[in-house]
């Protein structure tokens, strides 16, 4: 035996050992040696595969184990949701007024009321601007000047702003990606504010601009790079607070807008409407009131206009195909009882116990993963999975979920081509995938992918996910 054709052995037993897959192993088989791959054996895993046409269980490996779910935690929000205020469910934001109008004057209350909608003047949706709107409305039907009180009705939900387990990072600093949010029964355009950063002259601060100025304060610390590219903008917000501070540097080409979460969703939604009526041409001498503030509630009025939001079938796909972690906080607590977290977690168990999946072995703390307090075993997921393909909102599940591939979505540039449709998760030392399969003879599987406590790169541990879809796809005898 030559040296080479030696070499050449040993290579393709060591590439065997690391976990490529063997012609002639059993699916379970192959799924094994892909876990065994040195790279990814550090990893915690948790595996769950059924057949749905077959009705039967494939593979398994840690089944009943808590894991740290990521953004799969949305598969149960979703699910959730749609089981419980149904597909064609829409939420209401109200303009109501209560006093006298003469000589083009309004003279009392208007009422701004939420119902906890995410897609209100959401930048996820495209569609036009209702505080806007309203505003010209009312600029249309001849008012010239409103005086009185602008009260912020949130009290669709309870005051528990940030779930329990979330990392405060997520709330205070922004690296160009929104993460976490503060959910509000009146919300408006997610809940953040667009900072517009410029660069100015090498050594120089960038120029700032806040609209609508004064909803946030900014402490600039931020300089303009002399190089053309390559920028270091950090944003921080100070915790429970509305002053952001501007570190690092940007290329001198550099002009761009980060969202930036604001402390206080009520606040921000009042001021924009009152620069909206400005902006239409209406004169404003308006207190901006939320309504938690005062100590007895005044006599609402009748309403001048309502906004609908798109139906809830539409809102849980932009909750799992972008995994938006506003949408799926607001929408856990608009089926939650009470408005609060807390319901929106004991209404998630109490819809598991009617899917036969028992809720004892799980913690679930919030609505979109980000909690490290959240433990999802495989074995409910799987479950999850298989009856929801089975309920009376299927299609608006399976439409929710990221096809492999597909633009815009946590998939693109992943899984093309595979017939797959599933949700991602990721947070530090967390993966998870979790969906269906197609398969090459037209049966379908269930799937859920966790790993957790890895030490490598995260990226070893998404390609043994990966591969491990494109198996099921060929699923060999």
């Amino acid at each position: 035996m030559s040296y080479r054709w030696l070499l050449v052995v040993l290579l393709g037993v060591w590439g065997g050992a690391a976990g490529r897959p063997a012609v002639g192993q059993s699916l379970a088989q192959q799924i094994e040696s892909l876990l065994q791959d040195g790279r990814t054996t550090q990893a915690f895993w948790g595996v769950s595969i059924y057949d749905l046409d077959a009705d039967s269980l494939v593979y398994r490996r840690n089944p009943d184990r808590g894991f740290l779910p990521a953004s799969n935690q949305k598969l149960f929000t979703t699910a959730a949701a749609l089981d419980l205020l149904g597909p064609t469910y829409r939420y209401d934001t109200t303009l109501r007024f209560k006093g006298t109008t003469a000589d083009s004057v309004m003279r009392g209350d208007l009422w701004l009321q939420g119902s906890g909608d995410p897609t209100f003047g959401s930048t996820a949706q495209g569609r036009s601007d209702p505080l806007r709107a309203w505003a010209e409305r009312l600029a249309d039907m001849g008012v010239r000047r409103i005086e009185g009180r602008l009260l912020g009705d949130d009290e669709a939900f309870r005051d528990d702003f940030y779930p329990d387990g979330w990392n405060v990072n997520y709330l205070t600093r922004d690296k160009g990606e929104q993460i976490g949010v503060r959910a509000s029964g009146l919300s408006y355009r997610d809940n953040s504010v667009p900072v517009r950063v410029e660069a100015t002259r090498p050594g120089a601060p960038p120029a700032v601009r806040v609209l609508p100025e004064g909803a946030v304060t900014y402490d600039n610390r931020a300089v303009t790079s002399p190089r053309w590219r390559g920028s270091t903008l950090l944003i921080n917000r100070v915790f429970s607070t509305n002053r952001l501070v501007l570190t690092g540097s940007v290329a001198r080409s550099y002009a761009g807008v980060r969202n930036v979460p604001v402390s206080d969703p009520t606040a921000f939604t009042l001021r924009v409407f009152r620069e909206r009526l400005r902006e239409a041409g209406i004169e404003t001498d308006l207190a901006l009131v939320d309504l938690d503030s005062l100590q007895t509630r005044p006599e609402a009025g009748p309403p001048l206009f309502v906004a609908l939001s798109p139906p809830l079938a539409d809102i849980v796909r932009i909750i799992n195909k972008q995994s938006d972690n506003f949408y799926a906080e607001q929408v856990f607590r608009t089926y939650g009882w009470g408005g609060s977290a807390r319901g929106g977690a004991r209404r998630t168990e109490r819809f598991l116990r009617r899917a036969g999946i028992n809720p004892r072995p799980l913690t679930i703390t919030d609505g979109s993963g980000l909690s490290r307090k959240n433990l999802i075993t495989p074995r409910a997921l799987r479950k999850l999975l298989v009856h929801m393909d089975a309920h009376a909102a299927r299609d608006a599940f399976l439409a929710s979920l990221p096809r492999g591939g597909e633009r815009n979505t946590t998939l693109q540039g992943r899984l093309a081509q595979t017939g797959v449709q599933a949700k991602t998760g990721s947070l530090s030392f967390v993966r998870a995938l979790s969906g269906y399969v197609l398969q090459a003879d037209g049966t379908r599987m269930a799937f859920v992918l966790f790993a957790n406590n890895y030490t490598g790169p995260s990226y070893q541990v998404t390609r043994t996910m990966n591969a491990i879809v494109r198996l099921l796809k060929r699923r060999p005898s």
